[in-house]
């Protein structure tokens, strides 16, 4: 492979890039709307950009939820969740982000996001948001 093509390659966005740019939480019918039940889902290798110092952050996010007419398709989620990692935005801000997104496009009858962020310089930090009311 030539020089010249290895640089042209680079150049544009990569498949992968443009599929995760344009990503979008998607949702599917709840195949149980009778029967209250949690789901959890855990993507352990999320990533953003410190809005101050422009380091990364990695932290491990965990969502807990009762679904209403609607459950999150997880490719979605996991794409939709990769496009934070070029963003510079603070640890309080992307969570409560996330958590909008995941409401408003789920409905969930309740749902928990935790986010345990990795240490850096010797801090951690964790944060936990809750939406809607847990039923029984």
């Amino acid at each position: 492979m030539s020089t010249a093509k290895l640089e042209d390659s680079t150049q544009r966005p990569l498949y992968g890039e443009r599929i995760i740019e344009e990503s979008k939480i998607i949702c599917f019918d709840n195949p149980n709307k009778k029967r209250i039940y949690e789901i959890s889902i855990q993507l352990p290798e999320f990533t953003c950009k410190c809005p101050f110092s422009g380091y990364p952050d990695f932290a491990k996010l965990n969502i807990t939820y009762q679904p209403n007419l609607k459950v999150y398709e997880l490719k979605s989620l996991k794409l939709y969740i990769n496009n934070f990692r070029d963003i510079k935005i603070s640890h309080e801000e992307v969570v409560n982000r996330i958590m909008d997104d995941l409401v408003n496009e789920g409905l969930p009858h309740w749902i928990h996001l935790n986010a345990a962020f990795n240490p850096r310089g010797n801090v951690s930090m964790q944060l936990d948001i809750f939406s809607g009311q847990k039923r029984n």
